[in-house]
């Protein structure tokens, strides 16, 4: 069961705008990860579903934020069916993160009142995703597109929260062009965990830089 609920989740968004994204294979990694990332004044965060047997370090890795971390709002990524939806919610997700629209993700969602953010493109399929109770959609992959975009989106639809994830950049010059915009929130993932910092097992000099992050995001939204 989540240990908060959506509406904190959500609220848990708009106040922490930068949620780190992160796997790893080895759970002490993802510890270590993890508890960079809540020194560095992170609240929320998303671990992505990837890998066979990755619902097993997901759980333990819960358990762990449960026992030092009780703030933080850990949610679970890369959820395209129910039956996953439903095996990360038995695991204590506390929201869901989708990189496309399934309807059935929705109903697994809606039924237990877990936050759920899927990913979407254009203004039909997030206009879709807020008639199916989506109260932030995920604006993926934001690689291929610009702040532009997302003002362009909140234009007509200014009601619309948008985390923008992929191609953001934990620096001033990216935060700032996302933020005013209009994005709600950003989700940032190997930019803030680099790969030679993390064989190097710097997590020190991790949790600067994500601190560093939520400074600039903060700064910039104003």
């Amino acid at each position: 069961m989540a240990s908060h609920s959506r509406i904190h989740v959500y609220n848990t968004v708009l106040a922490h705008p930068v949620m780190p994204i992160f796997h790893h294979n080895d759970l002490n990694v993802c510890k270590q990860i993890l508890t960079a990332c809540y020194e560095g004044g992170i609240r929320i965060c998303e671990f992505t579903n990837r890998g066979d047997f990755v619902h097993e370090t997901y759980g333990e890795l819960r358990k762990f934020g449960r026992a030092n971390f009780p703030e933080m709002v850990i949610g679970a990524g890369t959820i395209v069916d129910a039956g996953t939806a439903a095996l990360y919610i038995q695991l204590g997700a506390d929201f869901l993160v989708a990189p496309v629209l399934h309807e059935d993700v929705a109903r697994v969602c809606n039924r237990r009142k877990i936050g759920w953010m899927p990913g979407t493109y254009t203004l039909s399929e997030i206009s879709r995703a807020e008639e199916l109770g989506a109260e932030f959609v995920k604006l993926f992959p934001g690689q291929a597109t610009t702040p532009d975009f997302v003002k362009a989106i909140k234009a007509p639809m200014p009601w619309t929260n948008i985390v923008v994830t992929g191609g953001v950049e934990p620096t001033e010059a990216s935060m700032r062009a996302w933020f005013g915009a209009g994005a709600s929130a950003v989700g940032i993932g190997s930019q803030l965990f680099p790969k030679a910092m993390i064989e190097a097992n710097d997590w020190q000099g991790i949790a600067a830089r994500v601190e560093e992050a939520v400074r600039i995001a903060q700064s910039v939204r104003g």
